[in-house]
């Protein structure tokens, strides 16, 4: 029973007109025979308006306004509904993942770079483009990586610029330990010991076939040629183990320059 005298106000305040029409509509056939008057509005207290009216008559007579008037007491009074406040939600602000911060890329955006790191780039590129061919060929003939070879002689020549690069052509550090060394083909800087004696070249081409022959002959480097010649991770770690040079980050280096680079693409 609750239910339906919930709904019982709400369906009376959709139908109220109906429901006056067809209460009018009994009254005026129980009615219809009667004499009906009417007190009509305005009129001076001794008159009176007495009609004999049919049931036309009657209702051309009744005032609207009077009638909504009287109907509108009888209904349920619609509920006040006050001045409400709606809070907007903000995230707080711990939380990370917002749709405001949210950003997507496709792919990894450059590091923004200094001068002078934009100049050491291009630098190396240079070295890169002048000498690839040479180690793809040494790569073939050896199976060394090109990448690791590229690799090697950037450190060694910083890009080319170093003084044992551009007076001895020598780009890998080459020294000279045999006693057949004669002058003019070997040199001593000042800031070097008596014992660092190195190689002179005639072509910086020289140096690389110089460099694979010490790699292939030397037994300490025996290890590395059982690697895949792609493999340049593990010729990088190989070559610092195998005594190749004493500065014990040189193996990150080595793959750091090459990742850096892409390098491994010339292993290919």
């Amino acid at each position: 029973m609750k239910p339906f005298l919930i709904k019982t106000p709400v369906w009376l305040g959709r139908h109220w007109f109906k429901i006056v029409l067809c209460g009018m509509l009994l009254f005026l056939l129980q009615q219809k025979d009667l004499n009906l008057q009417f007190n009509l509005s305005a009129q001076p207290e001794n008159s009176t308006l007495t009609t004999t009216t049919t049931e036309k008559g009657w209702l051309s007579q009744l005032n609207p306004a009077s009638l909504a008037s009287s109907l509108t007491t009888l209904l349920p009074e619609k509920p006040k509904v006050e001045n409400v406040k709606v809070a907007t939600l903000s995230p707080p602000d711990n939380v990370a993942n917002t749709y405001s911060n949210m950003t997507y890329h496709e792919s990894s955006p450059e590091p923004v770079r200094s001068k002078a790191e934009l100049a050491k780039l291009k630098k190396q590129r240079a070295y890169v483009s002048r000498f690839a061919d040479v180690a793809q060929a040494e790569m073939k003939k050896y199976g060394i990586p090109a990448s690791i070879k590229l690799a090697q002689g950037l450190i060694e020549t910083n890009a080319g610029a170093s003084r044992l690069s551009t007076k001895n052509n020598n780009h890998f550090g080459m020294k000279c330990f045999s006693r057949k060394c004669r002058k003019g083909h070997y040199s001593n800087f000042t800031d070097d010991s008596h014992k660092d004696i190195f190689r002179i070249y005639k072509s910086a081409w020289s140096s690389y076939r110089s460099h694979s022959k010490m790699l292939v002959s030397n037994k300490r480097y025996k290890k590395l040629f059982r690697l895949s010649p792609t493999d340049y991770r593990s010729w990088a770690h190989g070559l610092y183990k195998a005594g190749y040079a004493t500065d014990k980050k040189y193996a990150e280096k080595l793959i750091r320059i090459i990742e850096e680079l892409d390098l491994q693409e010339y292993d290919s």
